[in-house]
């Protein structure tokens, strides 16, 4: 909806003097966020983006020309995910032949698919140097924005670009391989399509799995999900694609930044649009300062846009329009597609894993250079945007604990990377990357940063254990209760630091023989259970499918028959029933001085830290009957095979997992009802 130059949602609330600070989402990128991109141009219009290609680059452009004047048609098959919905996966993936990275990756990659690993040629891995980024052509002028406030850190929104000097591509290069010999960053641009692989799409009928005999599907079209740790590895391996992940981690991890142009525009289109974002305006509650941020960086100077209240979809493409942009801070709330990806992505990093979503419009950028305290995944879905990338500053800013605040220009220096990034193309860089990002005139952009690792260091590990290792010491052991000397003040102290005296010489000895003996106090298991714990409530929810819940507490059981005005559904577990946990990462066994409490994800909100820790107590007698369950995933084990002493006690402990969702059958559990049939 346009408004007039007299009357605009800008003047509507002029008259709102408070300040408003964004709140700061502890797990996403950016501002500890992550964000999305829309539909790319072919067509490249700034010089410093075309030279950034090889020759053999733009011969392969010119051949997907070729293919789109070609009058005879090559659809993609189409591609299943068993851990997407249907309304992501039933989207076609066309244009398969200009792009550079073949769609497989949602289900092919996945060894339930039995397809071979494609093999990619020819692809391009060049070496970078520092260079003066290009001016920037400012969007016409728009009208005032009411400022509200400026004190935002800025967001993955703003990254920064690398430029490259050309180098010839290495000849030969092994299946998936490509050279990383560049110190400041690794380009992989993958030039070839890898060959397309036919595979049955036909709704899966009740087969066995060649693994372990485990049913493949039950009572739906979704394929059942035997392995949440192999899923989690297919989705990592989607994302990095087509870079190898044990290259990533030993060469690139923490390390610098991943640029992977992959010249397929449709490759992560499934995720988030710019269609989606205006619905869940119309359809959800969504409020400013708690779910969307609106955002401008103009000479200089980052401010914040944020009325009070609920963001109806005008006020806010009137923002959009007049040259805001509009940061969806927690898209896994609102989104069936980005919940699902994080779910995947949290076991795999075994941390938490979160995301903001990026909408600018043409010529403009929402957020000053920064760097975040999060290791950042920026997933171009529609558009282009240019991003600059610069190294840290000093070693106390290489993976830093926190987040910075917004620099000036002229604090950062020259950019190690810059570059556009199209829909299709991935961007990966470590935290303390200070970034910063704008869109080209022509075009608008959208893009989703995924976050992870956020206070997931050794440091923080000790941040508990250590104090935990003194209690225990001050209890245990004598040497750490002895009163100190009566005269070490006189040589110990900051203005006695340069002098030699045998005191002090004692002193430090002494000092560091209790740090050693305090390690043998240190509880190193517990401590990281407490990690656990805190890695269970920073988590979303598991996304279940339809068979999951099938042979679960989630869809079946006892019901309401409408028309025999009667409870039915009676279901019952026996001690041979065949049962697992319901993910690998759902729980976590923490133990207490006269229980033990079962930590879990399943009632966690979509919002981060929306719900109080969640858990459930068992006594210490039962609790090696969880640790097996634990130990044995993914293989499902039959209730009287738990360690427990009694049938009663292995019925009790299976019964009460199951009843918190945290168990799943190998079979639906048969009704105990002769007459038993849904007739509502």
């Amino acid at each position: 909806m346009k408004t007039s130059k007299k009357v605009s949602a800008f003047a509507v609330f002029k008259s709102k003097k408070a300040v408003y600070n964004v709140p700061k989402h502890d797990t996403a990128a950016d501002d500890t966020a992550s964000t999305i991109n829309d539909s790319v141009q072919t067509a490249m219009t700034d010089r410093s983006y075309q030279a950034s290609f090889s020759k053999k680059d733009k011969s392969s452009r010119r051949e997907s020309h070729k293919h789109k004047k070609s009058k005879k048609k090559d659809p993609l098959q189409k591609v299943r995910a068993s851990y997407l919905p249907d309304a992501a996966i039933d989207s076609p993936l066309n244009q398969l032949k200009t792009c550079s990275v073949q769609l497989t990756s949602l289900k092919s990659i996945s060894s339930r698919a039995n397809l071979t690993r494609p093999t990619m040629n020819g692809i391009d891995s060049t070496s970078l140097h520092r260079s003066q980024s290009p001016k920037h052509t400012k969007s016409p002028k728009k009208r005032n924005k009411t400022k509200h406030n400026s004190g935002d850190t800025g967001s993955a929104d703003s990254h920064v670009v690398m430029s490259k000097k050309k180098r010839k591509s290495e000849q030969s290069m092994a299946t998936w391989g490509y050279s990383l010999d560049d110190s400041v960053c690794s380009i992989v641009n993958a030039e070839k399509p890898p060959k397309k692989r036919r595979f049955d799409e036909n709704v899966k009928k009740f087969s066995k799995n060649e693994q372990n005999g485990s049913p493949v599907s039950r009572r739906s079209d979704v394929p059942f999900m035997y392995d949440s740790s192999l899923e989690a590895n297919n989705m990592f391996h989607w994302l990095i694609y087509p870079t190898q992940p044990e290259q990533f981690f030993s060469e690139l991890w923490e390390k610098k930044p991943l640029l992977v142009r992959r010249h397929a525009s449709k490759y992560n289109e499934e995720w988030f649009s710019t269609a989606e974002f205006d619905k869940i305006l119309r359809e959800e509650n969504v409020q400013f300062g708690v779910n969307l941020d609106v955002t401008t960086y103009e000479n200089g100077k980052r401010d914040t846009h944020n009325p009070v209240g609920r963001a109806y979809p005008p006020v806010v493409w009137d923002y959009y329009q007049n040259g805001c942009s509009l940061r969806l801070l927690n898209p896994q709330t609102f989104s069936q597609n980005v919940w699902t990806l994080l779910a995947l992505l949290q076991e795999f990093f075994g941390s938490g894993v979160g995301a903001n979503v990026y909408l600018t419009p043409p010529g403009s950028q929402g957020f000053a250079p920064h760097y975040d305290d999060i290791e950042a995944f920026v997933i171009q879905l529609e558009g282009k945007k240019r991003w600059r990338l610069y190294s840290p500053r000093s070693d106390s800013e290489t993976l830093p604990r926190y987040s910075s605040g917004n620099f000036n220009q002229d604090e950062i220096g020259e950019p190690i990377l810059e570059v556009v990034l199209e829909a299709g193309d991935l961007l990966y860089f470590p935290r303390g990357t200070i970034h910063q990002a704008e869109t080209p005139p022509e075009t608008h952009s959208l893009h989703i940063t995924v976050s992870t690792c956020q206070r997931s260091t050794w440091g923080d590990l000790l941040e508990k254990l250590v104090p935990t290792a003194l209690n225990a010491a001050f209890e245990e052991d004598m040497d750490f209760r002895q009163t100190l000397p009566r005269d070490y003040l006189d040589y110990m102290g900051v203005a006695n630091q340069d002098t030699e005296s045998p005191q002090r010489v004692m002193f430090l000895r002494k000092i560091e023989q209790l740090m050693r003996k305090l390690m043998t106090h240190a509880p190193v298991d517990a401590s990281c259970d407490q990690m656990g714990k805190t890695l269970i409530h920073d988590s979303l929810p598991p996304v279940l499918t339809d068979a999951e819940k099938a042979c679960s507490i989630h869809g079946t059981g006892e019901r309401w028959d409408g028309k025999k005005m009667k409870v039915i559904g009676s279901v019952e577990l026996e001690p041979d029933t065949l049962i697992k946990i319901i993910r690998k990462g759902v729980l976590r066994l923490i133990t207490g001085d006269d229980s033990v409490h079962v930590y879990h994800t399943l009632e966690n909100a979509r919002v981060y830290h929306g719900e109080e820790p969640k858990f459930l107590d068992i006594t210490p007698k039962m609790a090696p009957a969880v640790e097996h369950l634990i130990h044995e995933y993914p293989k499902y084990v039959s209730i009287e095979s738990l360690p427990v002493e009694t049938i009663q006690d292995k019925i009790e402990i299976a019964a009460a997992l199951y009843e918190s969702g945290l168990l799943i059958t190998k079979e639906p559990l048969e009704s105990l009802d002769e007459d038993d049939v849904l007739t509502d």
